[in-house]
């Protein structure tokens, strides 16, 4: 992993004499090709990641420690290698980005142009510029907000559901951070292998894949905007193959089986869109780690249990406090001033104001 710093793995831009509208994607010979490469090479790194779970034949449901620990190694592998499909994306397609000094603007950034076929004369040569492993948020700038701010703002959109864990737990808050904070608490999750699956695992590979390594595949193609919402459907789809393994060992109806499956796309395509929103604005990974692993943790928000709880107007409210005071807070707080240079803000540069609210 220490060789996807180096100078093989810079990308590069060139001018581009007008500039096109945000959704031609498919159209030219250029931006045609781009596109489908891009969904392409995206759509085999889903394939990948899901495929790389069954490639150990067992009898076992998912859950078991011995079927976790296999599926660590080969997840682990595809993720590190994953930033390769994304230099050989960009050999394909000629995606490349460099240093340039914005009109009105101090200093220099980034700004991402598509690059002709190299042997069109029409196109000038290319200059190096950022590095692969900065346009996919592996950065020390900025990264102590980049790990901060986007885990508060999560936990403030589940002020409702942290309200009812906290009404549930029998214990009182001192005696609950005494356990959280005690190092034979975190001996026992360290050795279980559903915590380290739920929470560690699961959330950096899966961010890796999915937004690391496409965002900058799909955001030539799209646009940043639209981007948000393509990443996802990759993320819900790979979600998925829940479905063989509850029909293998039978755990419910096939209707409840599909209706579930359909349920958790939805919501895994939203939470992807919500942590793409949030790789972009910061220009990190840590932020959507640390968030899908909190959101792992708390799972989905048991609405029907707060409608049905003793306390349930306090809970209600808290549950819309969240929701408010997240959507007043989504903007600040994401606010990219607070992270430094944004690489992928700028990696494809986009006629209109369509990309302004996600880069400014």
């Amino acid at each position: 992993m220490a060789a996807l710093g180096g100078d093989g793995l810079r990308l590069l831009s060139v001018s581009r004499p007008e500039r096109q509208p945000e959704s031609a994607a498919l159209g030219g010979p250029g931006p045609g090709l781009c596109c489908w490469v891009s969904v392409f090479s995206c759509l085999s790194l889903a394939c990948s990641y899901v495929g790389s779970l069954y490639v150990w034949k067992s009898e076992l449901p998912r859950d078991h420690p011995a079927v976790i620990k296999r599926r660590f190694t080969s997840v682990l592998v595809v993720s590190s290698l994953s930033p390769l499909c994304v230099l050989l994306w960009r050999e394909l397609t000629g995606i490349q980005v460099r240093r340039r000094r914005g009109r009105g603007q101090e200093g220099e950034d980034l700004r991402g142009l598509l690059e002709e076929s190299k042997t069109d004369a029409s196109f000038p040569v290319a200059q190096p510029g950022t590095s692969l492993l900065t346009l996919m948020g592996f950065r020390l700038e900025g990264i102590f907000p980049a790990a901060l701010l986007p885990l508060l703002l999560t936990m403030i959109l589940f002020l409702g559901p942290l309200m009812q864990l906290s009404m549930d737990c029998p214990c009182d808050l001192a005696d609950g951070l005494k356990v959280v904070l005690a190092p034979r608490s975190w001996a026992r999750c360290l050795t279980d292998m559903r915590w380290l699956r739920n929470q560690v695992i699961a959330p950096l590979t899966e961010e890796l894949v999915f937004r690391a390594c496409m965002l900058p595949m799909l955001a030539p193609c799209t646009g940043l905007g639209p981007a948000v919402f393509t990443c996802p459907l990759f993320f819900g789809v790979a979600h998925f193959h829940h479905i063989f393994e509850q029909l293998r060992f039978r755990q419910s109806s096939v209707g409840s089986i599909f209706l579930s499956a359909a349920f958790q796309f939805s919501y895994t395509a939203v939470f992807g869109a919500y942590t793409a929103f949030l790789f972009i604005r910061t220009g990190h990974l840590i932020g959507p780690v640390l968030c899908h692993s909190f959101c792992n943790y708390m799972g989905f928000p048991a609405v029907c249990a707060a409608l049905e709880h003793p306390q349930r107007r306090p809970l209600l409210a808290g549950y819309a406090l969240g929701v408010g005071l997240f959507l007043l807070l989504l903007q600040p707080l994401t606010d990219p001033k607070l992270y430094g240079s944004l690489p992928l803000c700028v990696l494809l540069e986009r006629a209109g104001d369509s990309e302004a609210p996600l880069c400014s």
